[in-house]
């Protein structure tokens, strides 16, 4: 573990109640991880449940815990699906439980019904718990005294200002820093403005004030302090797709590798069994009328928690195909379209697009956009090795000033994770990649 992973972890086991701000990329899963595996071995703490994002509890910390030799013996139950198949999973013996924050109600009704106890509670994405006044919060609130140990996860405490932060902090002490209620909260570091009863503006030396009454059971760590080599950073969002789109999947997987055969170039019939196969990884498929089907919306789920989780950066996504590209502007209502004369540069470097999407044929070569973000986000693989390199080349250049994450949504299961282990080799020839499939098959 690097040396500020460390600090963190450390936090962890010397604090009963933490708070960790730590930027994506940093490492929060594995420094979590490690604190409860010290916890375990001094027998303070037996069972843990981590609320968090569906995508995460489903593809992330269950796997990450069998990534490494002294967090492999955790034993980690992931509780969300139906009714049925979470009541299953509550019951069953183990050191961790994984509950996607839409089921916090239903947790809070099995530890009130006895059915199981926690000693210690992590809310990874703590700011899905920032609306003091929702279901989940005020759930959540009737067991935290139960709960000896309690940290919170995020690298966006407060997207949009320290009013977010009081929910966020009463889960870690319960009030002790900030406060036991809201009203009380608002009255002390806020005024109400004069022009909309329900906008609150900070006060002049409120921030400072929090800063320092949260000082102790807080650290904050941003990903340019501490990630000087590698100046760029890759981080793989491993999504699941539904029973549906699988299905669907494999009918086509079956029609690729019939055509592949021995072939070691791609012929046309090859290349469009491939390009139906990754059209489904993203959401949508075309029938022989050309016309789109849509098939599921994992993906854009996904990029939704991305740009949720960093509201306070700006995104360069990268897209494939027509139908990914219609999806992203009917659910991204902040999106804009890079155009062939890249005339929205200019804004994107001034810091005034939030998504700026773009097909990396024609956002490869020439553009500098170093200056309007720091985030690149590959909506679907491209199997070229030079376009890939490029287009993140657009941020990790010359100029840049933070840390290059380029985060790719990747379906689990699928040949995308084959494009993505031969890209990532740097090896990405037509033949490594017919090769790598054959293999993977």
């Amino acid at each position: 573990m690097h040396e500020y992973q460390l600090f963190a972890y450390n936090h962890i086991v010397n604090k009963k109640h933490s708070a960790l701000f730590l930027d994506m990329g940093l490492g929060k899963t594995i420094i979590t991880l490690t604190a409860i595996a010290e916890l375990r071995s001094f027998k303070l703490i037996e069972k843990v449940l981590i609320i968090c994002p569906l995508r995460v509890a489903n593809t992330v910390w269950q796997q990450e815990a069998k990534k490494w030799f002294h967090t492999s013996d955790i034993n980690v139950v992931i509780c969300t699906g139906s009714k049925a198949n979470r009541e299953k999973k509550i019951k069953q013996e183990a050191d961790v439980y994984l509950v996607n924050r839409e089921n916090t109600n239903w947790i809070v009704e099995q530890i009130e019904k006895k059915v199981i106890s926690f000693d210690m509670i992590v809310i990874d994405e703590s700011t899905s718990f920032k609306n003091y006044n929702s279901k989940r919060f005020l759930a959540l609130k009737k067991i935290l005294k139960d709960i000896e140990y309690r940290v919170i996860l995020t690298g966006t405490p407060s997207p949009n200002g320290y009013m977010d932060l009081w929910s966020q902090m009463y889960i870690v002490d319960r009030g002790e820093r900030l406060g036991k209620y809201i009203t009380y909260y608002r009255n002390d570091y806020f005024t109400r403005s004069p022009y909309c009863v329900h906008v609150y503006n900070i006060k002049p030396y409120a921030q400072e004030v929090i800063n320092n009454l949260i000082s102790d059971v807080t650290i904050s760590l941003q990903a340019r302090d501490f990630l000087d080599m590698p100046e760029k950073i890759t981080i793989d969002y491993k999504v699941d797709l539904d029973n549906k789109a699988y299905r669907t999947y494999y009918e086509i997987q079956e029609d690729f590798f019939t055509e592949l055969g021995d072939n070691q170039i791609m012929t046309p019939n090859v290349l469009t069994q491939l390009n139906k196969l990754l059209q489904c990884c993203n959401g949508n498929i075309y029938n022989d009328d050309g016309d789109t089907i849509p098939l599921h919306t994992n993906k854009l789920d996904a990029l939704a928690e991305i740009i949720e989780d960093n509201p306070n950066e700006n995104i360069l996504l990268a897209y494939r195909y027509t139908s990914d590209l219609n999806d992203i502007k009917k659910r991204f209502k902040e999106a804009v379209v890079l155009s062939k004369s890249a005339k929205e540069l200019d804004a994107w470097n001034r810091g005034e697009i939030k998504l700026l999407v773009a097909h990396p044929a024609s956002a490869g070569h020439g553009l500098n956009a170093q200056h309007g973000g720091s985030i690149v986000v590959w909506y679907g693989l491209d199997y070229s090795l030079e376009l890939y390199q490029q287009f993140n080349g657009r941020l990790y250049r010359q100029g840049q000033k933070n840390t290059v994450r380029i985060v790719h949504l990747v379906a689990e299961d699928t040949l995308e994770l084959s494009i993505l282990e031969v890209l990532q080799s740097k090896d990405m020839t037509q033949q490594s990649l017919l090769d790598h499939l054959r293999v993977s098959r």
